[in-house]
């Protein structure tokens, strides 16, 4: 299975990005595999609109079957759903951090967007 991680970082202690749709970077975590890759969101970083569904559906394209980040906006989160992508939401400050909270049964799956649309 494949976890996508929002983040500013290349590496797993990198830290967690706040932000999903204008997150800088994605962290793909296969944990089949204990391998990840770093994809660059940098085309959502600074867009007028829609850098949530963009990014969405670049997780959803990247193959991760859930996303960990600390806020998720509602058309980001209709489109993750609508692929079947969980979506948990953490405080946790690092990527590493937020994993071992996933392995651990710690977070908890997200029913709802908990922004609104835009935030900054």
């Amino acid at each position: 299975m494949k976890i996508a991680f929002t983040t500013s970082g290349s590496d797993i202690n990198a830290p967690l990005d706040d932000r999903f749709g204008r997150a800088a970077k994605f962290l793909v975590y296969d944990l089949d595999r204990n391998t990840f890759e770093v994809f660059d969101n940098q085309q959502n970083l600074n867009a007028a609109q829609g850098a949530g569904i963009q990014s969405a559906e670049a997780v959803v394209r990247l193959g991760a079957q859930a996303i960990v980040t600390a806020h998720c906006g509602p058309k980001a989160f209709r489109v993750l759903s609508a692929a079947g992508v969980k979506v948990y939401n953490t405080n946790a400050r690092t990527v590493a951090e937020a994993l071992d909270l996933y392995r651990q049964g710690k977070l908890t799956e997200a029913e709802s967007a908990d922004v609104e649309s835009h935030w900054a």
